[in-house]
């Protein structure tokens, strides 16, 4: 029943995924379903006489009506300390590394869209980073760290990191997820590594939920800054209502770039004078949300519309955000 729902863009709640939290607990209204594994040892008897069902073990054997709780804010997600492997280290561009991390058999993390992690440094420091794929495969989760001079996290990362290392983290983190019960054509904006969290809200958009019409604009100074552009196109051809305009600043003389030019934020205004009727997510530099935020508003935009996600650059006293 849980993999059914996520895969239709339902947040039902969930924690282990074996049965063993009970945090997916839900009354089964109408319908007939079973256990291929047998009964949960969590499942009380009360439960079965009240129609409780362990959602991530049971299995629909006809159509179903369910009551539980969906999670639409980070208030009802669970924070926790898991610890991961990094199971696949790769370069997506000069100065960005995707990492792959896989959560131990009996964990799964819960989370929104476009939240994040703190990785928990040994000295007790934190660094925080995007989570950069939708929860469908909630055992993997997908970093993109960019690599920033003198950045204690990124520096390790990239020369000293070695897949099978173990990481800690805390999560999921953060306001910045798609509100789905805002029927209203959606802007994605994207600063750099700011599409980590876009890509997330995107790839959940992909798995059902939510149909609005949605425009992302990813901003970079030069083509190769653009890691994941064949993705973002492809998402383009594949999906009845998506859009996607690459804006560069500073294209490099080989690129041949005849796409857009400028800042990101003046690429959005230049299509859309009027956002009065639009909500805005805004992912990458200080300076991109602060310039989206002001200038958005001021064509019309409600700023309870503006979401945001500032990715801050820090060193040995802040985060390596990304």
């Amino acid at each position: 029943m849980l993999d059914a729902a996520l895969r239709e863009g339902l947040a039902l709640p969930y924690g282990c995924r074996n049965g063993a939290c009970r945090s997916c607990r839900g009354r089964v209204l109408e319908g007939e379903f079973v256990y291929p594994d047998g009964t949960p040892k969590s499942l009380t008897s009360l439960d079965t006489a009240q129609a409780f069902a362990l959602l991530c073990m049971a299995r629909p054997t006809t159509d179903l009506r369910i009551e539980v709780e969906e999670i639409d804010s980070e208030q009802k997600i669970v924070v926790r300390n898991l610890p991961c492997r990094v199971v696949e280290k790769r370069r997506l561009a000069h100065d960005v590394i995707g990492l792959e991390l896989m959560l131990p058999a009996s964990e799964r993390l819960q989370y929104l869209p476009g939240q994040y992690v703190d990785v928990l440094l040994r000295d007790g420091r934190r660094r925080a980073f995007s989570l950069a794929n939708a929860p469908r495969e909630d055992d993997r989760l997908e970093l993109q760290i960019r690599h920033v001079p003198g950045g204690t996290f990124s520096e390790y990362v990239i020369h000293h990191l070695k897949e099978r290392a173990l990481l800690r983290l805390r999560g999921p983190l953060g306001s910045f997820y798609l509100r789905r019960k805002d029927r209203r054509p959606v802007i994605l904006m994207a600063g750099g590594t700011g599409f980590a969290p876009i890509k997330a809200i995107f790839e959940g958009v992909l798995a059902g939920g939510f149909s609005e019409k949605i425009h992302l604009y990813w901003g970079a100074r030069a083509r190769r800054d653009l890691y994941m552009h064949e993705r973002a196109e492809a998402w383009a051809s594949e999906r009845e209502g998506f859009a996607y305009t690459p804006v560069l600043s500073e294209p490099d003389p080989g690129d041949a770039w005849t796409g857009r030019s400028g800042f990101v934020h003046e690429a959005v205004l230049a299509d859309y004078p009027d956002l009065s009727a639009f909500t805005v997510y805004a992912s990458g530099p200080p300076v991109m949300v602060t310039a989206g935020r002001e200038r958005f508003t001021a064509r019309g935009l409600d700023p309870a519309r503006f979401h945001s996600d500032s990715f801050d650059y820090a060193y040995e006293t802040g985060h390596d955000v990304a």
